[in-house]
């Protein structure tokens, strides 16, 4: 939000009124009063599904949003309904499928109005009740969505942290300040179960003084079966139109600031003036992608680069299409493609700053300090890039990322105990 947006918020929190319910418990006055979910017996197939509502800003190909569709593919839907509200009537990438799955795309819009964004939840609650779990993925917002859950009447409430913001936050002026310390005591307050993506997602949202079991990690389940999947990397190439002897380093991800594009593009033009047969790939789009490639043009570069945009294919890129993964971004909650892309069994450039969750196959993790030069970067990068430092197959490398946590069927029995459907 900008600047005079917080203020409208600040403004609103001040103003509104406490709107009573009469399914709230009176004992439930928020200081803290319930951390776990509303204990709810296993859903049998005499009773209704528990339905949860994720509120997003929009189904479109990101991190969180490619979990929530493994989850959606996933999970039990005779027992759990997942519908999704979004905060643009823009047509998502994913919204599609999730009515061909049989869950909803809901809208409530204007964010950045709070009075007209509460207007516009009260009418889709009231609309679409009864929904028992809210799970808000909106970082500090979801103080926000979740107060107005619970003035809804809406008995489970969980707030979820996938992103490490505290280095941005650090540095927010006095109406960011404000902004923040008030959703967080709201989240804190309203929420009936706190998750995150990582250990430093969690301490972003919650706070260092929050205690640890007032919320636990639930790491994101991937989808893996297209990683066992046979691939031709020469015709993949081929679509793309990189030369097949090209050694090729890859990248998904937004173009935003937090994910680094112009230091990686600065790593490239160091490792390519050493080997010019390094082609790098970015997967992915946003507001500083025409920048990126400007930048490219002006160092000359056009030729060992390939932008292909949002894909659906992740997985087929990754495993024909990269040689070495390379992951500078200023922070992340986890980095979801961190792990798929060590599924695929090819080495992985991070910085070290990213949460040490994402370290799975120890042999392809490298980590590098973002205060190390774009030189330092290079060398690392063109090391596990030799023939002879290899250091395991893919489908060894897949079978290590199936046996950790992030097995989808070991990720979604934990989500699934949030939600209440287990005794």
């Amino acid at each position: 939000m900008i600047d005079g947006q917080r203020r409208l918020l600040c403004t609103y929190m001040i103003s509104e009124k406490p709107i009573e319910s009469a399914s709230l418990s009176s004992s439930e006055s928020g200081d803290h009063a319930a951390q776990r979910m509303p204990r709810r017996q296993s859903v049998t197939s005499q009773e209704q599904p528990i339905r949860i509502l994720h509120v997003v800003g929009a189904m479109n190909r990101g991190g969180v949003e490619t979990w929530l569709m493994h989850v959606l593919r996933h999970i039990d839907r005779h027992r759990f309904v997942m519908d999704f509200l979004t905060q643009s009537t823009n047509p998502g990438q994913f919204d599609e499928e999730i009515r061909d799955l049989g869950s909803r795309v809901l809208y409530c819009l204007n964010p950045h109005r709070p009075w007209l964004y509460a207007a516009g939840m009260r009418r889709v609650l009231a609309a679409n009740q009864p929904y028992q779990i809210i799970h808000s993925h909106l970082h500090h917002y979801s103080g926000f969505v979740l107060r107005l859950a619970k003035r809804a009447g809406v008995p489970g409430r969980i707030a979820h942290s996938h992103n490490d913001t505290l280095p941005v936050d650090a540095s927010a002026g006095w109406s960011r300040r404000a902004y923040l310390n008030t959703t967080k005591r709201w989240v804190s307050r309203y929420s009936t179960a706190k998750l995150a993506a990582s250990r430093q997602a969690g301490l972003s949202l919650f706070g260092p003084h929050s205690e640890r079991n007032d919320w636990r990690i639930l790491p994101y389940g991937a989808e893996l079966t297209p990683f066992g999947s046979p691939v031709d990397p020469t015709s993949i190439r081929a679509e793309l139109k990189i030369p097949g002897d090209a050694l090729v380093v890859g990248h998904v991800g937004r173009f935003v600031k937090q994910k680094n594009h112009r230091f990686l593009i600065q790593i490239a033009q160091v490792a390519i003036r050493r080997n010019p047969k390094l082609h790098f790939l970015l997967i992915g789009d946003g507001h500083l992608r025409p920048a990126m490639e400007e930048q490219v043009k002006q160092f000359g570069l056009e030729k060992n680069f390939t932008f292909v945009g949002v894909r659906g294919d992740v997985p087929r890129l990754m495993l024909g299409g990269m040689d070495a993964f390379l992951f500078p971004s200023l922070h992340e909650g986890l980095g979801l493609v961190l792990v798929e892309a060590q599924a695929s069994g090819i080495p992985c450039i991070y910085s070290d700053d990213l949460p040490e969750e994402a370290d799975v196959v120890s042999p392809l993790v490298h980590r590098v300090s973002l205060q190390q030069s774009a030189n330092v970067w290079a060398d690392v990068l063109l090391r596990v890039l030799e023939p002879a430092k290899r250091p395991l197959e893919q489908l060894a490398a897949l079978q290590i990322v199936r046996q950790s946590q992030f097995n989808i069927d070991r990720a979604l029995r934990g989500l699934e105990s949030v939600y209440g459907g287990d005794n």
